[in-house]
């Protein structure tokens, strides 16, 4: 990687509009079905005590993002990575690595003895990130209960 390309990571503190404009844009890569966050949801995010919200800054402005959740639980202190997208203009540079890196060293920081994450198995390049990171794939069931009953097939 060139210093143009250079990768920086680093916290949301606050909502702006690029903030904002940058999950409007990255959201829909991650996601068909959700909507992107709005600038009072991002807020909620940043603000709470459970989660890190990290970006991937370029020259070009925010290219991806990752959102670390941190929480007790009777059996210790648990943490999840959620909703890691890449700008697409920015994938296979490196950035998804930077960013869980981080996540994985903030997580330890805060005392978390694991860090789980899931990846649908159509995200090769991903999977393939998240095994070279160490992340080992657990015999387990996912289950969803879909609240909003609106939404239930």
């Amino acid at each position: 990687m060139t210093n143009a390309d250079a990768i920086a990571i680093e916290r949301a503190a606050g909502v702006d509009e690029e903030l904002v404009s940058a999950f409007r844009r990255l959201v829909p890569q991650l996601s068909s079905s959700a909507p992107a966050p709005t600038a009072d949801q991002l807020r909620e995010m940043i603000e709470s005590p459970c989660t890190t919200v990290l970006l991937a800054r370029a020259r070009a402005g925010i290219v991806g993002s990752l959102t670390l959740a941190v929480f007790r639980i009777p059996t210790g202190v648990r943490a999840w990575v959620e909703d890691v997208v890449v700008d697409s203009s920015a994938r296979g540079k490196g950035v998804g690595e930077a960013l869980s890196r981080e996540a994985l060293r903030l997580a330890v920081e805060k005392g978390a003895r694991t860090v789980e994450l899931t990846s649908r198995p159509s995200r090769a390049a991903a999977n393939r990130l998240y095994r070279r990171l160490g992340f080992v794939e657990r015999e387990t069931s996912v289950y969803r209960y879909t609240l909003n009953p609106a939404a239930r097939p």
